[in-house]
């Protein structure tokens, strides 16, 4: 095996078992025995079981990147491209947290370490917004007068309304259609999104 094969092994190991017996319980020789690998070649790789918790937060990270990344590809129109990435950022997000199960609790109270973790992540978010509102600038669909900083504002926005999201407090006496067609219209409301009705209709 690899070397980053052994490592993605371990990381994976690792996010199971805090999933499972959340952090505080999970030890290092728990997720050495459980990996199969033995302690010696856990500490190899990782110094600490605070390194490999960050470690397993930077692969769920990366999980949403590629996602969004996928998204950002579609051939699609800019404004159906830009409802779906926030949509999928946010079922995305909410989706890692949940499947890590206990590992949510660790995942809010620890927000100040995820955050450390997600500056990269920010960062290049950022740019597939821009990338896709410079489209639609281009295009004459999007209204907007200074691309970056709206890319800027946009990644920010659906940032803070992450954990309200994942703990269902947003709109939570409407449904999932109604929910989101306020968000389509304060998004484009926002951007001045110029397109007809008919192209505006996104199905999720």
């Amino acid at each position: 095996m690899t070397v980053l094969k052994t490592r993605a092994k371990l990381v994976d190991v690792a996010r199971q078992l805090f999933a499972k017996k959340g952090v505080e319980d999970t030890t290092m020789n728990d997720i050495a025995i459980a990996s199969k690998k033995g302690r010696r070649t856990l500490y190899t790789y990782f110094k600490s079981k605070e390194e490999i918790y960050m470690a397993v937060v930077e692969a769920e990270i990366e999980i949403l990147y590629e996602t969004l990344r996928k998204v950002a590809q579609k051939d699609i129109s800019p404004e159906k491209k830009i409802l779906e990435l926030i949509f999928t950022h946010l079922e995305t997000t909410k989706t890692i947290v949940y499947r890590n199960g206990t590992l949510r609790a660790d995942f809010f109270r620890d927000i100040w370490k995820v955050e450390a973790e997600r500056k990269d992540f920010d960062i290049k978010e950022v740019a597939l917004f821009r990338k896709i509102l410079q489209e639609g600038k281009d295009s004459g669909v999007f209204d907007i007068d200074d691309v970056e900083i709206t890319a800027s504002i946009l990644h920010f926005c659906i940032k803070g309304i992450e954990v309200p999201f994942i703990r269902g407090q947003i709109a939570e006496e409407l449904d999932d259609e109604t929910s989101w067609r306020y968000v389509k219209k304060i998004v484009y409301g926002a951007l001045g999104c110029k397109a007809d009705d008919k192209k505006m209709t996104v199905i999720f």
